[in-house]
């Protein structure tokens, strides 16, 4: 404990000295725009099929940047997602493999904040660094943003919440900037783009590494203009509920995040940001049940494709290629790596970072790297494990049940191989146990911390 006290102590120090600081010269380091949106589907928007969502900006990113074909968020949920990406590791190595309740339940729970962050790291190279939106990595101090290293915090540090009352699961406020409780009002998706817009003019002179976290399209379905419509309404509705909200609502909430996409991308624009600025786009988890996952099969926190590959664009003009679809495997904790090395940060060995920098594929310069990623979740009566090596997919469902996909051909994941390819099963099966035993030994011994 005292050893946590001392670390956020330091923190802290570091984050009120630099923000005393001037702003650093900025000697051509690029500016990060990373913006997560929260239970959005693979088919979700328009570059990626839908044909009832209208996502005009976030496809600009497709036409201006490279799309990922097949991007993976780190779980099938969402803290467990964030913590990959905080920490560019396996959550696992952590204990975090669920989302995190209201704080009545998970208040002692959290990320433990540690030097090798990638805020943090960010921080201590001369960025200027924010999170606006959601946190959903802990509530006390010493699990905060700040902690970890963002200079700014505007949001919510639960996992969803009123778009309009801001407050959480259990009805009490959960609106903070930094540290502090907040009373601001407007519909969240605004907020956010709102302090993101306020932020970018703020510290156009200096790098600046801004994640936009947007709740939406997370349920409450709440849609936007309308907050008479939504009172009594946060409550997670069901397909089997009378009056359940529609896949309209759904598409309106998903609509204002792209509105604000835009808006964000036209601040760039207009500050002579644009060139400068890598912009990344992706989801945390597979979509909810209004969500379109076409082609994947099944949802959110399953281990199907359907709950862990995720929408991904990234744009950086003049390096990463427009109009490109890249068949590159890639994972949330993929993202870190690559912004610390875009950026030129340097990390040190301790950080031990279990991700790649994708920005030599993303510009060409190398041939498309062959990945094996792991998942497991735990949670909500589910008992599943997978591994990709290539272009095979093991899933293990329960204890007993092995499946085997090669889900470069087999997207829906139809075609179980497992009877076939019986040797393929036992290397997969070997290098799961193998990776179980790793990061569970190092959460055991807190050595992740």
């Amino acid at each position: 404990m005292l050893r946590i006290i001392a670390t956020v102590v330091l923190a802290g120090l570091s984050v009120a000295a630099l923000f005393a600081q001037p702003a650093a010269p900025r000697q051509d380091r690029p500016n990060v725009v990373l913006i997560v949106t929260d239970d959005a589907g693979y088919g979700d928007l328009g570059s990626y099929g839908a044909p009832d969502i209208k996502t005009p900006n976030l496809d600009s990113l497709a036409k201006t940047g490279t799309r990922f074909t097949d991007f993976y968020a780190n779980a099938s949920t969402c803290t467990p997602t964030r913590a990959g990406l905080i920490s560019g590791r396996y959550q696992q190595r952590f204990a975090l493999e669920r989302p995190l309740s209201a704080v009545r339940v998970d208040g002692e729970f959290g990320l433990p904040a540690t030097a090798h962050s990638l805020p943090r790291l960010l921080a201590n190279h001369g960025y200027a660094t924010a999170l606006i939106g959601k946190w959903h990595l802990g509530y006390k101090p010493e699990f905060s943003p700040g902690a970890h290293g963002f200079h700014y915090f505007f949001g919510l540090k639960a996992g969803y919440g009123d778009y309009y009352q801001h407050t959480d699961s259990d009805g009490q406020p959960d609106l903070y900037e930094n540290d502090k409780p907040v009373t601001v009002a407007g519909y969240m998706t605004d907020l956010i783009t709102e302090r993101s817009l306020k932020f970018i003019a703020d510290r156009a002179a200096q790098p600046f590494f801004l994640e936009v976290a947007y709740t939406a399209p997370h349920w409450p379905y709440q849609v936007p203009d309308h907050p008479s419509v939504a009172v009594g309404n946060s409550r997670h509705v069901m397909p089997f509920d009378e009056n359940p909200d529609t896949r309209a609502d759904y598409a309106q909430m998903l609509e204002r995040v792209d509105r604000g996409v835009g808006e964000i991308l036209a601040a760039l624009d207009k500050l002579g940001l644009s060139r400068n600025t890598i912009v990344i786009f992706t989801n945390d988890n597979g979509g909810e049940w209004l969500s379109r996952n076409a082609p994947l099969t099944h949802r959110k926190f399953t281990l199907w494709e359907g709950g862990i590959r995720v929408p991904t664009l990234v744009r950086w003009p003049g390096r990463v290629p427009a109009g490109r679809v890249t068949p590159q495997v890639g994972i949330t904790m993929d993202l870190s790596a690559s912004i610390l090395a875009a950026t030129g940060s340097p990390v040190p060995a301790e950080a031990r970072l279990d991700g790649i920098n994708l920005f030599p594929v993303l510009e060409g310069r190398t041939p498309v790297v062959e990945r094996t990623l792991f998942w497991r979740v735990q949670t909500g009566g589910l008992n599943q494990r997978a591994v990709r090596s290539g272009d095979m997919k093991l899933l293990v469902d329960g204890t007993a049940r092995f499946l085997l996909f090669n889900v470069r051909k087999d997207l829906g994941e139809r075609d179980d191989l497992a009877e076939q390819q019986t040797a393929v099963v036992r290397r997969l099966r070997q290098q799961l146990l193998a990776w179980e035993k790793d990061v569970d030994a190092e959460a055991k011994a807190g050595a992740g911390q």
